[in-house]
Protein backbone atom coordinates (compact mmCIF):
# COMPACT_ATOMS: atom_id res chain seq x y z
CA UNK A 1 0.00 0.00 0.00
CA UNK A 2 1.46 3.66 -0.99
CA UNK A 3 2.09 6.10 1.70
CA UNK A 4 -1.17 8.03 1.97
CA UNK A 5 -0.60 11.02 4.20
CA UNK A 6 2.63 13.13 5.83
CA UNK A 7 2.01 14.23 9.18
CA UNK A 8 4.15 16.33 11.42
CA UNK A 9 5.23 14.95 15.21
CA UNK A 10 5.23 17.42 17.77
CA UNK A 11 6.17 17.61 21.43
CA UNK A 12 3.13 17.28 23.63
CA UNK A 13 3.05 19.72 26.73
CA UNK A 14 2.43 16.95 29.14
CA UNK A 15 5.05 14.84 28.45
CA UNK A 16 8.14 16.82 27.41
CA UNK A 17 10.21 15.26 30.44
CA UNK A 18 10.22 11.92 27.81
CA UNK A 19 9.99 13.96 24.11
CA UNK A 20 13.99 12.44 24.15
CA UNK A 21 14.05 9.63 26.64
CA UNK A 22 17.51 7.92 24.79
CA UNK A 23 19.50 7.41 22.15
CA UNK A 24 19.61 4.16 20.40
CA UNK A 25 22.08 2.86 18.48
CA UNK A 26 20.73 1.24 15.19
CA UNK A 27 21.68 -1.29 12.04
CA UNK A 28 19.04 0.88 9.63
CA UNK A 29 18.63 4.47 10.75
CA UNK A 30 15.13 6.22 10.50
CA UNK A 31 16.85 9.63 9.43
CA UNK A 32 19.05 7.55 6.56
CA UNK A 33 22.46 8.92 7.92
CA UNK A 34 25.31 6.70 8.73
CA UNK A 35 27.46 8.16 12.07
CA UNK A 36 31.12 8.47 11.61
CA UNK A 37 33.38 7.01 14.10
CA UNK A 38 37.13 7.64 15.28
CA UNK A 39 39.69 4.82 16.40
CA UNK A 40 43.11 3.63 16.36
CA UNK A 41 42.34 1.50 12.69
CA UNK A 42 43.48 3.10 9.88
CA UNK A 43 40.96 4.66 6.86
CA UNK A 44 38.26 5.02 9.37
CA UNK A 45 37.41 8.41 8.09
CA UNK A 46 39.29 10.91 5.62
CA UNK A 47 39.63 13.60 8.18
CA UNK A 48 42.77 14.41 10.24
CA UNK A 49 43.32 13.07 13.71
CA UNK A 50 40.94 13.35 16.16
CA UNK A 51 41.54 11.88 19.02
CA UNK A 52 42.57 9.00 18.24
CA UNK A 53 43.12 7.51 21.60
CA UNK A 54 39.34 7.81 22.15
CA UNK A 55 36.66 6.54 20.55
CA UNK A 56 34.08 8.99 19.23
CA UNK A 57 31.18 8.90 16.64
CA UNK A 58 29.49 11.79 15.55
CA UNK A 59 25.91 11.61 13.56
CA UNK A 60 23.00 13.65 13.67
CA UNK A 61 20.13 12.70 15.92
CA UNK A 62 17.10 14.41 14.44
CA UNK A 63 17.34 16.40 10.32
CA UNK A 64 14.14 18.54 10.26
CA UNK A 65 11.61 18.31 7.72
CA UNK A 66 13.29 14.76 7.05
CA UNK A 67 10.18 12.60 5.90
CA UNK A 68 10.34 9.57 7.54
CA UNK A 69 8.13 6.38 6.16
CA UNK A 70 5.99 4.80 8.88
CA UNK A 71 3.47 1.85 9.02
CA UNK A 72 0.14 1.37 11.46
CA UNK A 73 -0.34 -2.65 11.93
CA UNK A 74 -3.40 -1.39 13.32
CA UNK A 75 -4.80 0.42 10.42
CA UNK A 76 -2.19 -1.27 7.48
CA UNK A 77 -1.59 1.89 6.51
CA UNK A 78 1.92 3.90 5.74
CA UNK A 79 2.97 7.04 6.30
CA UNK A 80 5.38 9.15 6.47
CA UNK A 81 6.18 11.40 10.13
CA UNK A 82 7.96 14.59 10.22
CA UNK A 83 9.86 17.07 12.76
CA UNK A 84 9.59 21.15 12.19
CA UNK A 85 13.29 22.78 13.11
CA UNK A 86 11.30 24.58 16.24
CA UNK A 87 10.61 20.52 17.42
CA UNK A 88 13.85 19.76 16.58
CA UNK A 89 15.69 22.62 18.85
CA UNK A 90 13.28 21.82 21.60
CA UNK A 91 13.84 18.19 21.73
CA UNK A 92 17.68 18.53 21.44
CA UNK A 93 17.04 20.72 24.47
CA UNK A 94 15.10 18.78 26.50
CA UNK A 95 17.50 16.19 25.94
CA UNK A 96 20.01 17.57 28.07
CA UNK A 97 17.82 19.54 30.34
CA UNK A 98 16.55 16.10 31.75
CA UNK A 99 20.13 14.80 31.55
CA UNK A 100 19.66 11.96 29.09
CA UNK A 101 22.69 12.21 27.30
CA UNK A 102 24.23 9.54 29.26
CA UNK A 103 21.20 7.04 28.07
CA UNK A 104 21.49 4.97 25.09
CA UNK A 105 19.84 1.68 23.69
CA UNK A 106 21.04 -1.05 20.86
CA UNK A 107 18.57 -1.21 18.31
CA UNK A 108 15.43 -0.04 20.63
CA UNK A 109 15.71 -2.97 22.82
CA UNK A 110 18.42 -3.88 25.29
CA UNK A 111 19.37 -0.94 27.66
CA UNK A 112 23.22 -0.35 26.94
CA UNK A 113 26.14 0.89 29.40
CA UNK A 114 28.95 2.79 28.50
CA UNK A 115 27.83 5.65 26.05
CA UNK A 116 27.81 9.02 26.38
CA UNK A 117 26.96 12.41 24.76
CA UNK A 118 29.81 14.66 24.90
CA UNK A 119 28.90 17.24 22.31
CA UNK A 120 25.29 18.61 21.26
CA UNK A 121 24.91 21.21 18.63
CA UNK A 122 22.38 22.42 16.01
CA UNK A 123 23.69 23.00 12.39
CA UNK A 124 23.40 26.88 11.95
CA UNK A 125 25.05 27.28 9.21
CA UNK A 126 26.01 24.78 6.54
CA UNK A 127 29.27 25.99 5.02
CA UNK A 128 30.82 26.66 8.46
CA UNK A 129 29.42 24.40 10.85
CA UNK A 130 32.04 21.86 11.90
CA UNK A 131 30.03 19.42 10.33
CA UNK A 132 31.04 19.69 7.37
CA UNK A 133 34.52 18.52 9.04
CA UNK A 134 32.92 15.04 8.56
CA UNK A 135 32.09 15.01 5.37
CA UNK A 136 28.33 15.60 6.22
CA UNK A 137 26.17 17.83 4.07
CA UNK A 138 22.98 18.46 5.96
CA UNK A 139 20.46 21.00 6.42
CA UNK A 140 20.08 24.11 8.97
CA UNK A 141 18.53 22.66 12.00
CA UNK A 142 19.80 19.62 12.20
CA UNK A 143 20.43 18.05 15.58
CA UNK A 144 24.17 16.63 15.58
CA UNK A 145 25.84 14.83 18.58
CA UNK A 146 29.05 13.48 19.34
CA UNK A 147 29.04 10.31 21.58
CA UNK A 148 32.39 8.41 23.23
CA UNK A 149 31.28 4.57 22.82
CA UNK A 150 33.60 2.93 25.93
CA UNK A 151 31.48 -0.04 25.08
CA UNK A 152 33.86 -3.11 23.79
CA UNK A 153 31.16 -4.94 22.05
CA UNK A 154 29.26 -1.93 20.45
CA UNK A 155 32.41 -0.54 19.41
CA UNK A 156 33.21 -4.13 17.77
CA UNK A 157 29.70 -3.95 16.07
CA UNK A 158 30.30 0.00 15.10
CA UNK A 159 33.60 -0.73 13.31
CA UNK A 160 32.45 -4.35 11.95
CA UNK A 161 30.02 -1.81 9.94
CA UNK A 162 26.75 -3.73 11.51
CA UNK A 163 25.79 -0.60 13.18
CA UNK A 164 25.77 2.47 10.70
CA UNK A 165 23.52 4.89 12.59
CA UNK A 166 21.57 6.83 15.50
CA UNK A 167 17.55 6.68 16.06
CA UNK A 168 15.85 8.51 18.62
CA UNK A 169 14.03 7.42 21.74
CA UNK A 170 10.81 9.30 22.89
CA UNK A 171 7.15 10.50 23.02
CA UNK A 172 5.42 12.82 20.12
CA UNK A 173 2.20 13.62 19.34
CA UNK A 174 0.63 14.30 15.92
CA UNK A 175 0.41 17.93 15.95
CA UNK A 176 -3.58 17.88 14.19
CA UNK A 177 -4.24 15.68 17.12
CA UNK A 178 -2.52 18.18 19.36
CA UNK A 179 -4.73 20.77 17.98
CA UNK A 180 -7.94 18.95 18.02
CA UNK A 181 -8.02 17.72 21.62
CA UNK A 182 -8.10 21.84 22.67
CA UNK A 183 -11.54 23.00 23.04
CA UNK A 184 -13.06 25.30 20.69
CA UNK A 185 -14.64 28.58 22.10
CA UNK A 186 -18.26 29.73 21.92
CA UNK A 187 -17.19 32.28 18.79
CA UNK A 188 -15.10 29.48 17.08
CA UNK A 189 -18.47 27.34 17.19
CA UNK A 190 -21.02 29.96 16.23
CA UNK A 191 -18.64 30.75 13.06
CA UNK A 192 -18.47 27.34 11.96
CA UNK A 193 -22.02 26.96 12.46
CA UNK A 194 -22.83 30.24 10.50
CA UNK A 195 -20.65 29.05 7.90
CA UNK A 196 -22.23 26.05 7.37
CA UNK A 197 -26.13 27.86 7.16
CA UNK A 198 -24.66 30.35 4.77
CA UNK A 199 -23.58 27.59 2.25
CA UNK A 200 -26.64 25.48 2.97
CA UNK A 201 -25.48 22.83 4.84
CA UNK A 202 -27.61 23.41 7.44
CA UNK A 203 -31.28 23.49 7.30
CA UNK A 204 -34.15 23.86 9.90
CA UNK A 205 -34.32 20.79 11.59
CA UNK A 206 -36.77 19.50 14.40
CA UNK A 207 -35.36 18.65 17.59
CA UNK A 208 -36.00 14.91 17.23
CA UNK A 209 -33.84 15.09 14.27
CA UNK A 210 -30.94 17.49 15.89
CA UNK A 211 -30.84 14.86 18.72
CA UNK A 212 -31.09 12.44 16.61
CA UNK A 213 -28.31 13.69 14.40
CA UNK A 214 -26.68 14.61 17.30
CA UNK A 215 -25.91 11.44 18.57
CA UNK A 216 -24.65 9.68 15.44
CA UNK A 217 -22.39 12.66 15.15
CA UNK A 218 -21.22 12.19 18.61
CA UNK A 219 -20.95 8.16 17.54
CA UNK A 220 -18.87 8.43 14.80
CA UNK A 221 -16.56 11.47 17.25
CA UNK A 222 -15.78 9.23 19.94
CA UNK A 223 -15.26 6.11 17.60
CA UNK A 224 -12.65 8.00 15.44
CA UNK A 225 -11.46 9.24 18.82
CA UNK A 226 -11.57 5.67 19.62
CA UNK A 227 -9.30 5.07 16.77
CA UNK A 228 -7.11 7.65 17.38
CA UNK A 229 -6.16 6.46 20.88
CA UNK A 230 -5.29 2.49 20.33
CA UNK A 231 -1.84 3.29 18.09
CA UNK A 232 -0.85 5.65 21.13
CA UNK A 233 -2.18 3.15 23.52
CA UNK A 234 -0.29 0.28 21.51
CA UNK A 235 3.02 2.44 21.19
CA UNK A 236 2.53 3.12 24.98
CA UNK A 237 2.55 -0.44 26.27
CA UNK A 238 4.79 -1.60 23.81
CA UNK A 239 7.10 1.38 25.42
CA UNK A 240 6.70 0.35 29.02
CA UNK A 241 7.46 -3.09 27.92
CA UNK A 242 10.75 -1.64 26.71
CA UNK A 243 11.53 0.17 29.60
CA UNK A 244 10.56 -2.48 31.96
CA UNK A 245 12.97 -4.78 30.01
CA UNK A 246 15.37 -2.18 30.60
CA UNK A 247 14.45 -1.99 34.56
CA UNK A 248 15.30 -5.54 35.05
CA UNK A 249 18.60 -5.24 33.41
CA UNK A 250 19.77 -2.01 35.10
CA UNK A 251 18.37 -4.21 38.31
CA UNK A 252 20.87 -6.53 37.27
CA UNK A 253 23.74 -4.21 36.50
CA UNK A 254 23.20 -2.39 40.18
CA UNK A 255 23.42 -5.47 42.02
CA UNK A 256 26.60 -6.05 40.26
CA UNK A 257 27.83 -3.35 40.68
CA UNK A 258 26.73 -3.32 44.23
CA UNK A 259 28.92 -5.97 45.21
CA UNK A 260 32.10 -4.52 43.37
CA UNK A 261 31.54 -1.25 45.24
CA UNK A 262 30.71 -3.24 48.74
CA UNK A 263 33.96 -5.07 47.94
CA UNK A 264 36.13 -2.08 46.97
CA UNK A 265 34.84 0.04 49.89
CA UNK A 266 35.96 -3.28 52.38
CA UNK A 267 39.30 -2.90 51.25
CA UNK A 268 39.32 0.79 51.74
CA UNK A 269 38.38 -0.01 54.97
CA UNK A 270 40.68 -2.55 55.59
CA UNK A 271 43.89 -0.38 54.53
CA UNK A 272 42.66 2.37 56.67
CA UNK A 273 42.49 0.31 59.43
CA UNK A 274 46.04 -1.13 58.43
CA UNK A 275 47.52 2.58 57.57
CA UNK A 276 46.06 3.14 61.31
CA UNK A 277 48.02 0.87 62.87
CA UNK A 278 50.80 1.54 61.11
CA UNK A 279 51.24 5.15 61.93
CA UNK A 280 50.39 4.10 65.49
CA UNK A 281 53.46 1.67 65.04
CA UNK A 282 55.72 4.47 63.95
CA UNK A 283 54.60 7.13 66.30
CA UNK A 284 55.56 4.67 69.06
CA UNK A 285 58.79 3.39 67.52
CA UNK A 286 59.38 7.62 66.97
CA UNK A 287 58.61 8.36 70.45
CA UNK A 288 60.94 5.39 72.19
CA UNK A 289 63.80 6.61 70.07
CA UNK A 290 63.40 9.64 71.07
CA UNK A 291 63.66 8.63 74.78
CA UNK A 292 66.48 6.37 74.51
CA UNK A 293 68.50 9.28 72.12
CA UNK A 294 67.34 11.05 75.32
CA UNK A 295 68.73 8.82 77.82
CA UNK A 296 72.15 8.25 76.15
CA UNK A 297 72.51 12.21 75.91
CA UNK A 298 71.70 12.49 79.73
CA UNK A 299 74.68 9.50 80.89
CA UNK A 300 77.06 10.96 78.23
CA UNK A 301 77.15 14.25 79.65
CA UNK A 302 76.96 12.41 83.46
CA UNK A 303 79.78 10.26 82.93
CA UNK A 304 81.69 14.01 81.30
CA UNK A 305 80.97 15.45 84.73
CA UNK A 306 82.05 12.82 86.49
CA UNK A 307 85.33 11.91 84.61
CA UNK A 308 85.74 16.17 85.13
CA UNK A 309 85.41 15.42 88.87
CA UNK A 310 87.13 12.13 89.13
CA UNK A 311 90.10 14.53 87.44
CA UNK A 312 90.03 16.77 90.55
CA UNK A 313 89.70 14.19 93.14
CA UNK A 314 92.75 12.15 91.81
CA UNK A 315 94.68 15.71 92.05
CA UNK A 316 94.27 16.05 95.59
CA UNK A 317 94.63 11.75 95.95
CA UNK A 318 98.51 11.93 94.56
CA UNK A 319 99.21 15.27 96.88
CA UNK A 320 97.62 13.48 99.42
CA UNK A 321 99.70 10.05 98.88
CA UNK A 322 102.54 11.71 98.82
CA UNK A 323 102.45 13.79 101.87
CA UNK A 324 101.10 10.94 103.68
CA UNK A 325 103.61 8.46 102.76
CA UNK A 326 106.53 11.06 103.82
CA UNK A 327 104.79 11.60 107.13
CA UNK A 328 104.48 7.77 107.47
CA UNK A 329 108.04 7.23 106.63
CA UNK A 330 109.54 9.87 108.90
CA UNK A 331 107.03 8.91 111.97
CA UNK A 332 108.58 5.66 111.29
CA UNK A 333 112.02 6.41 111.12
CA UNK A 334 111.29 8.18 114.95
CA UNK A 335 109.34 5.70 116.33
CA UNK A 336 113.17 3.13 115.44
CA UNK A 337 115.28 5.97 117.07
CA UNK A 338 113.28 6.46 120.40
CA UNK A 339 112.73 2.43 120.17
CA UNK A 340 109.48 2.90 120.66
CA UNK A 341 106.60 1.10 118.54
CA UNK A 342 103.86 3.45 116.85
CA UNK A 343 100.33 1.54 115.71
CA UNK A 344 101.05 2.57 111.50
CA UNK A 345 98.60 0.10 110.39
CA UNK A 346 95.51 1.99 109.33
CA UNK A 347 97.69 4.59 107.82
CA UNK A 348 99.43 1.89 106.03
CA UNK A 349 96.01 0.54 105.08
CA UNK A 350 94.22 3.29 103.82
CA UNK A 351 97.51 4.51 101.66
CA UNK A 352 97.45 1.00 99.87
CA UNK A 353 94.03 1.73 99.05
CA UNK A 354 94.18 5.08 97.45
CA UNK A 355 97.46 3.89 95.65
CA UNK A 356 95.28 0.85 93.63
CA UNK A 357 92.40 4.07 93.01
CA UNK A 358 95.40 6.40 91.62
Amino acid sequence: MNPTKIVELVIADDSEELAIDAISLVTSPAIEQDFVFFGKEKNNLTFAKVDEEKRMLISPALIPNKQIFRHDPQTSSDYYVYFSKETVQKASELYLKHNNHHKATYQHQDRVSGVLTVESWIIEDTKLDKSTLYNFSLPVGTWMVKMHIENEELWEKIKGGELKGLSIEGYFTNKFEQMNNAKPSNEQILSAYNELVEEGKITKLSKSQIVKLGLADDVEKLTQQAKDLIPDMTRDIEGIKVKEKNVVTEEKLLTKRKSVFDKADQKENDARKNLDKAIDSSRTAAREFKESEDTLKRNEDSIEFLNKRLDKTKGKASKTRASLEKKLNTLEKAAKDLGVKIPTGEAAKVLKKLISLL
